[in-house]
C-alpha cells in the first residue's frame, strides 16, 4: 500500500496551498523551507505507517498511532492537535484527558485513558513510556508506547503482550530516529 495517503495529510496540503495563494506574507508556489520541512514529515509518517500500522493479523506491529502537536510550554486551555493519524478516529476534545495526564507527569501513579480505554503505566524512559490496557476485551491484551519527538507525542497502541510491545517499539524507534535526523 504505498500509494495511500491518510486523509488528514491530503487536507493539510490541499489547505497550505489554499493557503499560500491567498496570504500575501507567503509566496505563490508555495516552496519555503517550512513547505519543505511539512511535506518531507508528511511523507515519513505515511511510508511509516505504509509499513508499520495495521492489522496485526497482517503483521503489522503498530495497530493505531497518532502524532500530536505537543507544547509544554503552552497554556493548559489549548486542546491537543492531531497532527497526523491512522488507524484511529479521536478528536483533540477525545485526547484532552490523556494530554492533562501528560502535562501532570504522574506517571507512576494515576492511570490516563486514550478514547474507551483506560492504561497503566508499565515502564518509563528518558523521552518514551509503555502503558498496559486494563479494561481490554482482546485475550492476547492491549498496550501503548507514547514517544515525546520534539513538540510531538508519538502515541502507538499495538495488540498483544511482550513479544509485540518488542515489534512496537522498533518499529516506533525507527520513526523517531527518522524524524530526528530530518528536523535536528
Amino acid at each position: 500500500p504505498s500509494g495511500r495517503q491518510s486523509r488528514r495529510c491530503l487536507l493539510r496540503l490541499r489547505a497550505s496551498a489554499v493557503f499560500a495563494k491567498r496570504s500575501p506574507h507567503v509566496a505563490a508556489d508555495a516552496t519555503s523551507p517550512m513547505d519543505a520541512d511539512w511535506t518531507w514529515a508528511c511523507r515519513a509518517w505515511e511510508k511509516w505507517t505504509a509499513k508499520h500500522v495495521g492489522s496485526s493479523v497482517a503483521g503489522m506491529p503498530v495497530k493505531a498511532a497518532l502524532l500530536l502537536n505537543y507544547d509544554p510550554t503552552g497554556p493548559s486551555r489549548l486542546l491537543p492537535i492531531v497532527a497526523e493519524e491512522e488507524g484511529t478516529k479521536f478528536t483533540a476534545v477525545d485526547l484532552q484527558p490523556f494530554i492533562n495526564f501528560f502535562r501532570r507527569n504522574n506517571l507512576q501513579t494515576e492511570f490516563f485513558s486514550i478514547g474507551p480505554n483506560q492504561y497503566l503505566v508499565t515502564s518509563i524512559h528518558e523521552h518514551w513510556f509503555c502503558a498496559r490496557c486494563v479494561n481490554t476485551t482482546q485475550p492476547g491484551g492491549e498496550g501503548v508506547i507514547v514517544m515525546q519527538i520534539g513538540a510531538y507525542l508519538l502515541v502507538s497502541m499495538y495488540d498483544g503482550s511482550v513479544g509485540s510491545a518488542s515489534q512496537a517499539m522498533v518499529a516506533v524507534d525507527q520513526f523517531a530516529w527518522h524524524f530526528n535526523r530530518r528536523t535536528h
